[in-house]
Order: C-alpha cells, then structure tokens, then sequence
C-alpha cells in the first residue's frame, strides 16, 4: 500500500505541476516531464483507449565521490490510468464477452445447425458419448440425468450431453468470445470459447504471475505492479578514469540497454522486454521497452591503432526474468492474438469445453464432416507456465565491441539470455485416456502443453556508413542465435528448436520537394527486415502440409516519409509496413503539432489490411489416443490406426497466426488516435 499512495502522490504532483517549465531546483538537480491525454477509436468496436499518462524525469548531478568522477542519479517515474475498461465495459470491462459459438460443420449431413454454442454443446467420444472412432457418435446422446454421477439439477445440452460435467459448473457459457471471431465468424480451425472478462470479475484462463491482471491493474498497470513500474528508471551514473584517453563508465540500477541501429522491428535490440500491450508494435520502442534491473560497464580506450574509436561495453542483467507483455485476452491489443490462445487453452486445461469441427465425422471430406467435440478437464490446453525464478545461473550477460573506422562505424555483439516470448512443449504433461480410462501418462502428439522460456545465444554485428558523395546513411544489422523453440507439428513433443538468422538493411536520405516545402527537406527512411530458420522442417501429408507453421524465409519493408513546416513546428509523417509473405500492410499516418513549448498535439491514422486469412495444420487429426482418434479407415500416417501423428488438416487457429504476422493479425482493428500532451 505505501507503493500504491506513493504513486498516487506522483499523480497528483504531475497534475498540479504544469504551470512550471523545465526548473533547476538548484545548480546539481534538473527535472521536467509531461502530463498526456491519449484516446483510441477503433473501427466497428469504439473507444479503445483513453489513457491520462503522466511522466517525471529527474538528474541529480552530485560530482565526484572518491575515485570517480561525473556521478549522477537520474530517475524517471511513470504513472497512468485508462478508463476504457470502464467507459466501454461491453468489450474491455465486466460486461465484455457473451455467449460464445463454434461450428460443426459434420451437423450439416443430418440437417441440423452447424453453429452450437460452446461448453457443454459439443459432441464427441471425449464427452463419454460414444466409445471408439471420432466417426462413431451417439448424435442425440444420453440425457445427463441419466449419467451415472450427473450431479442433482444438471442438464443435458441441446445436441448432446458432457459427462465431464465441470463445463457445465465452472465454465458457463457467459462472458466469453470464440478464439479468433474478430477476423472471421466462430473463428476457424481449433476454435474454442475464451473468457474475456478482468481476472477480479472472471478468473477462468486466468495464468498466475503471467496473464491474472485484474481491473485496477488493467487500468494503472505501474501503480499496481509487483515490480515497482512507477519507478520506471533509476540508475547511477560514475566514471572512473585511467590513463590517457582511457576511462570506464559505470550505470546501475533499473534502465534501457539500446543495441542496434533500427527501430520497429527488433534485431539486436533484445536485451529489455517489451510491452506489446499498449499500442502492438506502433509505440515507440523507448516507450514500450521495459527497464530492468542492469549494471552496464562501458570502456572507453579512444582512438586505438587503425580505429578512430574504440569502447567496450558489458550488460549484466540480474532482474529476475521478466517476459514480453503481450496482451492479456479481453484487452484492446493483444498482439497475434496469442494472450487469447493462452487464456482459451489454459482454461481448456482447468475446466474442459468444446472444440470446433475437432473429430472427423466423415474423412473422405473433412471440410464437411467435422464435428464439434467436448473434452473435459485435464485432457488439453495448457497446464502450466514456468517463468525462470531468480538464480544467478538464470541472470543474462551480453558484450560488445564498437568502433568507428572513418565514416564507418561498426559494432561486435554477444549475449546469453532467456527467451522473451514464450515455447508451447507438449510430451511431458501426462493425460488420463478419455477412452479408456487408467493411469495419467503422456501421449505423443497431444495438443497439451506446459510453457517454458528457453535461454538463447546471439551473436550479431552492426555497421553504418554515411556516403558523403549520396548524403546518405546506410545501415546494416545482423543476429544469429540458437536455442529458439517454434511449433512443430511433425514432432511428437509438437516443438523443435532451430537455429535464426535474422537482418535488416535500412537507409536514411534528406530529399527536398521544392512545390511542398522549398526551405526544409523531407526524412526519407526504409528498412527491409529478414529471418530465416535455419532448422526448418516442413512436408506434405495426406491432408495439407505438417511442420513449423513460422515461414521458413520471411521479409518486412517499411518506409518513412517526414516533413517539417511553421519552422518545425509542425510535422506530418507516414509509415508503412508490409509483410511479403502474410501479404498484409499497415499505414499510419501522423501529424504531430507543437503548438508551443509546452503543448503539444499527436493524430495518427492506424490502417491495416491483409494477412488475415492465412492456415496452417491444427493437429486435429494427430491422433494421439488412437485407434480412437484415427479417421475411419485410417489414413496413411496413422498406419493401422495406432500411430499418432499428424495428416495435416489445417485451419486458422491456432497456428495460422504465425504466418500472418503481428500486421495480419491485427487487419480488423483500424484506429483513430488522438494524443494531447503538456510538457512542464
């Protein structure tokens, strides 16, 4: 609590300090800040974000203190609060959500509706209505009270009943969305319900420590962290000098380690997680990068042998580990849509629910004969997520050397740190058969998962060079690392490692438009991001192609365009990104007004189109409890109906994602965006 009042403290500084401009309280201290008003309006939802933000930045120069010299405190605290969850709770509040459906398509061959709503509708031998083939299924099916062990006053639902009866208890039909419906009706492929709601209003799904965000930490994410995210910055700067042009810098404490040229998209700027959950990956990376408890130590040698400069830095991160924030489901950005996936599959895990067109009901033409399937808890989904607890073997190091060279500069980079994002291993979570009953034991291809964050080894290098003779900058930045885990449907454990190279080549020109503007000239930029895995795996079965859904080679350009007028006091911009293989593109165009020193107007555009209609095998038909789950007769990969693996009918989720990309993703949430700002 004396976190929470101390933050509300700083709110309440920030609200009465405006009338001040940047003020030396005395000859050693410096401070300055801003209070900013940002409001989102997304197409066919509303208001998406109104968020009062407030930020204090200080410097406390002290001097010398005993071998070293220039030694300064510098700070920066944050504070925010956004009413959307309030203002529009029928998407993002305690109202969001409603009944959500799934389709079975197979219904069509008996003339009943393909759309069912989900928990408890489905059908399907996991639900104990039928023993034996996925083709072999009771459509009416018992009455619950006819269930040995229904308890009193249960019902049966309306295409057949669930004799796991935890999904008719504690996994209601009620303040949920079906995975994926915000690109297309009921989703497509391994669909599901998905609660929607805070995890204070509703904690199915819920995953402790990763995505359990109630209300209050929802709407003020810094006052109500457990790591002190009001204190977004603190760090002590010290220089101890040596001999000649010699000297080493030293910072401690909580800040941003900045590796790389680029922006956007990140290569070797890995050193600090990012949260994806405020503006996807349109925020500025200085805003979003989130500050970890580091020591870096710079050596600074100077001109040595052939080199104009030389210096040396090394990052020691000894914060417990900290993961990307991609977005909590029920939120307005969650990047691929992957906090959905999460909050569906773990609450598949704890409560059961149905799954769309899971069994094949006739394989000689999956399209038409899937049927929806109930399974009941502790069969699929995610059991848990295991983030890397404090430990010295579990702290990241990195180093790197940098130089210029004439009009190049050029930089050496290395480090051994955890995954940020997260690795789905399925094999090691043991199951009960839902068929036959006995001991819990783990089965090959089972889409049941625990999370890891495997630690990784990059290596990477960067260059620049300004040709005079173009008046250009170009660019150039490159990473290879191992020990990254992606999907893989072709293994049994459903993920293989592989190694990645990743790059990106950008150029920076100032050009004049005399007709626009005949005083200032235009910033042009473009980039042209690449990854490629190295270790790809990839085949064709019976039904559709197996394998790592990640491209085996993808590429992103973006280009930039920036003008100035009113003696730069205005400034429009555009950027745009395309993803070649997803096929998607996004546009944002900006004007940015400073309107005087103090006040300061933002309005962007956010226009996406694209991408969303990749698929991909969904493991359906990987039958993993066979003979039960083989089709009927069974197809090759399944040999005599005994063999799991997979025969590579696919669909939108989940794996889909990966191919449509953060752009795709995001094609139906178009945005306004209106940011007012005052700077004190």
């Amino acid at each position: 609590m004396v976190i929470k009042r101390t933050a509300l403290a700083l709110t309440a500084t920030l609200a009465v300090s405006g009338a001040h401009q940047q003020t030396a309280l005395a000859d050693e201290t410096e401070w300055s800040g801003f209070v900013e008003q940002a409001t989102h309006y997304r197409d066919d939802i509303g208001l998406s974000k109104f968020r009062t933000l407030g930020q204090l930045e200080g410097l406390k120069f002290i001097g010398n203190v005993g071998p070293f010299s220039n030694v300064s405190v510098n700070g920066v605290l944050r504070v925010s609060y956004d009413q959307v969850h309030r203002l529009n709770s029928k998407d993002y509040g305690d109202e969001a959500g409603g009944q959500a459906f799934v389709n079975s398509y197979g219904l069509a061959n008996i003339g009943a509706p393909t759309s069912i709503p989900a928990n408890g509708s489905g059908l399907g031998p996991a639900g104990g209505l039928a023993v034996g083939n996925f083709a072999v299924i009771n459509i009416l099916g018992p009455r619950v009270e006819e269930i040995v062990g229904a308890p009193p006053g249960a019902v049966s639902g309306p295409l057949g009943a669930n004799t796991f009866l935890d999904g008719y208890i504690n996994n209601p039909n009620e303040g949920m969305i079906t995975l994926g419906d915000h690109l297309r009706p009921h989703g497509a492929g391994v669909a599901f319900g998905v609660p929607v709601r805070p995890c204070d209003v509703d904690s199915r799904g819920c995953i402790k420590d990763y995505m359990d965000f109630d209300e209050n930490e929802l709407a003020s994410p810094e006052i109500y962290s457990d790591r002190l995210d009001w204190l977004r910055e603190l760090y002590v700067d010290a220089t101890l000098l040596g001999q000649g042009d010699n000297e080493i810098n030293f910072r401690l404490g909580k800040q941003q380690v900045i590796w790389g040229r680029t922006d956007l998209f990140r290569v070797l700027d890995i050193i600090n997680p990012v949260d994806f959950s405020r503006n996807n990956i349109y925020d500025e990376l200085e805003d979003i990068r989130i500050p970890m408890w580091m020591l870096t130590t710079d050596f600074r040698f100077g001109p040595t042998g052939v080199f104009d400069d030389l210096n040396a830095q090394i990052v020691w991160n000894f914060d417990q580990f900290r993961p990307n924030n991609l977005g909590q489901c029920g939120t307005p950005n969650v990047i691929l849509d992957a906090g959905c996936f999460f909050r569906g599959m773990k609450n598949l895990w704890d409560n059961g629910g149905t799954v769309a067109n899971f069994a094949p009901f006739d394989p000689a033409d999956p399209s038409k004969g899937l049927l929806a399937t109930n399974f009941g808890p502790n069969t699929i989904g995610i059991r848990n997520v295991n983030l890397p607890e404090w430990s010295l073997s579990n702290t990241q190091l990195g180093i790197k050397f940098e130089g210029v060279y004439g009009d190049l500069g050029w930089s050496i980079n290395a480090m051994t740190y955890r995954s940020q994002l997260p690795s789905l291993r399925a094999g090691g979570v043991e199951v009960v058969n839902p068929f036959v009953g006995g001991p819990a034991q783990t089965w090959d291809h089972l889409i049941a998962f625990d999370v890891y964050f495997p630690r990784i080894n990059m290596f990477g290098g960067s260059v620049d060079y300004y040709s005079q003779s173009i008046d250009t900058v170009f660019r150039v930045e490159a990473a290879y690392t191992q020990g990254e885990e992606f999907a893989n449907t072709l293994r049994e454990e459903l993920y293989s490692e592989s190694d990645v190279f990743r790059f990106v080549i950008g150029a920076d020109k100032n050009v004049f438009f005399r007709p626009l503007n005949n005083r200032r000239a235009f910033l042009l930029s473009a980039q042209l991001f690449g990854q490629h895995l190295v270790d790809h795996e990839i085949e064709q079965a019976t039904l559709g192609k197996v394998g790592m859904p990640d491209w085996e080679t993808n590429f992103i350009g973006t280009f930039l365009i920036k003008g100035w007028w009113l003696a730069d006091r205005l400034s429009p911009q555009l950027i745009m990104a395309y993803d070649f293989r997803a096929g998607a593109f996004v546009a944002e165009p900006s004007i940015d007004w400073l309107i005087s020193d103090n006040w300061q107007v933002i309005f962007k555009a956010n226009i996406k189109t694209g991408g969303e209609d990749e698929v991909f095998d969904d493991c359906r038909l990987c039958n993993p409890f066979g003979p039960f789950t083989t089709s009927i007769p069974p197809l090759p990969e399944h040999g005599n109906g005994t063999v799991s693996g997979s025969a590579g009918l696919g669909g939108f989720e989940p794996l889909g994602r990966f191919r449509s990309g953060p752009i795709g993703m995001a094609a139906k949430e178009d945005e306004l965006q209106l940011i007012v700002r005052y700077r004190f």
